[in-house]
């Protein structure tokens, strides 16, 4: 059986072109996408126009993506890790 804490995905790595990785949690990733996705709205990828609050948008991408292109050279990504053993 497969061990549930394979699947928990409470803290992130956040790669930025120029920047340090960052580790964040989940809460904490939330608030950074909604502040990106604050200042696209009028620029937003097809699948994310759907939602109708930058939360919903934010919650989405965290769940089905890894990955935000912003402009040409420019990206947003994160991936789970485990930080305990």
């Amino acid at each position: 059986m497969t061990d549930p804490l394979m699947y928990q995905e409470d803290h992130f790595v956040v790669l930025e072109p120029n920047q340090p990785e960052q580790f964040l949690t989940a809460a904490e990733l939330l608030e950074k996408l909604k502040d990106v996705l604050s200042q696209r709205q009028h620029n937003l990828p097809p699948e994310l126009q759907k939602f109708n609050s930058i939360e919903a948008q934010a919650k989405y991408l965290i769940d089905t993506s890894c990955d935000l292109d912003l402009e040409p050279g420019q990206f947003l990504q994160w991936y789970a890790v485990r930080l305990e053993k």
